[in-house]
């Protein structure tokens, strides 16, 4: 089981508000500040912003994301929606996917450097 994951961004204030935006929906809060680290999550940082002044954006094809739970359908949407908002861009829409052993509720964004972050919401069996 993951513990926690980060990322890294260029600009560490303006990406924990866009972080906050984002991951109100899905139950998650600022939790820790440190000058270089912002973590975010439910009981305990789980999700933690590192930041790198000096990095290039995220390339496209760089095959890695972070997938996150939302504890329903619209948490899903309004995690995308506020994406958009708050200067990330969409990169698959909220709607329903196949995985290889379920069927669930997802959307996938960008966040202003690239990183691309996953809403997902399992439907009860």
């Amino acid at each position: 089981m993951i513990d926690h994951v980060s990322v890294a961004v260029s600009d560490l204030t303006a990406s924990a508000g866009f972080y906050e935006e984002i991951l109100e929906p899905l139950g998650m809060t600022r939790m820790v500040d440190r000058e270089r680290t912002v973590g975010f999550g439910k009981r305990y940082p789980e999700f933690w912003l590192n930041a790198r002044p000096d990095m290039m954006p995220v390339d496209h094809d760089a095959g890695h994301h972070v997938c996150l739970r939302a504890p329903s359908e619209a948490a899903v949407k309004s995690f995308y929606e506020r994406a958009i908002d708050h200067g990330g861009w969409g990169d698959g829409a909220p709607g329903i996917r196949k995985a290889s052993m379920t069927s669930y509720f997802g959307a996938f964004i960008r966040d202003p450097d690239g990183n691309r972050i996953e809403a997902v919401n399992f439907p009860r069996d």
